[in-house]
């Protein structure tokens, strides 16, 4: 009879060591969802990228790097020896939370994978593919106000609810809000990147409005959380103090104090540098959209120069 989840968490965190740089690299796991997803994206983002080359098409090589850190924090965030730690430590949690959340979504936008796919798939799948953009569920989902009240209310129902402390008994709910974090964190970065035909695209003064507008609920969370006089995920922490673990485990109060300001500090870090990106394109497409007007008026000049009388010099008595 296998043992119940509770249990077997406990007794394999039991066998961690104070984690370290070290530990980083040898706490490693093959955890079969994260790997699967990993291989497929991999797999499938570098045929596209050879089936455009294999025609002579060019693909930006800054887009596929963006894909690899994409998927190269997705994988680390999960698998590697900070995943190792996720129901150990809260503020190693919370650094995964931040990883899965805004840094994953963000590169993979940038990364452009459905435009890729939009231009390598054959004849039906693409047609799929474009009746699913074009559908009433994805006009709904990447709704700008939605996909905003979705990413800002999350975390709250996360740590303010059953959810978390399940997440830490559970293995698929722990695996679940993995994907769940990733999910949310594309539904509100996605569109707001805009480099991909999705619906739900706004112009940049709504993306820098809504980009600005999560900074403060980023802090409001982080101080909660610092200031919360009960533990999040109830009597779980304490209990790992209990064994062996006991003799390096930080205070859950002022472990879970930490987590709420790495949450703060890195909520602000990566919403502000988004913002900077987001000003830099917009001016980029300001002036860009102005040399398109000059280019048009130029043209449209030139055109009733050339129909007005005598414009071409000849004599019109001859």
């Amino acid at each position: 009879m296998p043992a119940p989840p509770l249990l077997t968490a406990l007794a394999a965190a039991e066998s961690l060591s104070q984690p370290s740089f070290a530990s980083f690299f040898t706490e490693w796991s093959l955890a079969p969802l994260p790997l699967v997803l990993t291989v497929w994206a991999v797999g499938l983002y570098a045929l596209g990228v050879r089936e455009l080359r294999r025609r002579g098409d060019r693909w930006p090589v800054g887009r596929t790097i963006a894909f690899g850190v994409g998927i190269g924090c997705f994988y680390v965030a999960t698998s590697s020896g900070l995943a190792a730690y996720d129901t150990t430590l809260l503020s190693l949690h919370m650094v995964q939370h931040m990883v899965l959340s805004m840094l994953v979504p963000l590169a993979l936008a940038m990364s452009a994978p459905v435009t890729l796919a939009l231009r390598t798939l054959p004849g039906t799948p693409r047609r799929w593919l474009l009746a699913v953009l074009h559908s009433r569920v994805a006009a709904v989902l990447s709704f700008a106000p939605l996909a905003f009240a979705l990413y800002v209310v999350s975390p709250w129902a996360l740590y303010f609810s059953g959810w978390y402390e399940a997440s830490l008994h559970s293995v698929y709910v722990h695996e679940m809000m993995h994907v769940h974090l990733v999910l949310v964190g594309s539904l509100f970065f996605w569109p707001l990147v805009g480099v991909d035909p999705l619906p739900g695209r706004v112009g940049y003064p709504f993306r820098v409005l809504l980009t600005m507008l999560t900074l403060p609920f980023h802090a409001f969370l982080g101080v909660t959380i610092m200031g919360q006089e009960t533990l999040l995920g109830g009597d779980w922490y304490p209990s790992l103090a209990d064994g062996p673990m006991g003799s390096w485990l930080p205070d859950p109060y002022d472990d879970q104090h930490l987590a709420g300001g790495i949450l703060w500090g890195a909520g602000d870090l990566v919403g502000l540098s988004f913002f900077a990106v987001l000003f830099a394109q917009w001016v980029r497409s300001s002036f860009q959209e102005a040399r398109r007007e000059d280019r048009r008026l130029d043209l449209q000049e030139a055109r009733e120069r050339a129909v007005a009388p005598g414009a071409s010099g000849s004599d019109p008595e001859r």
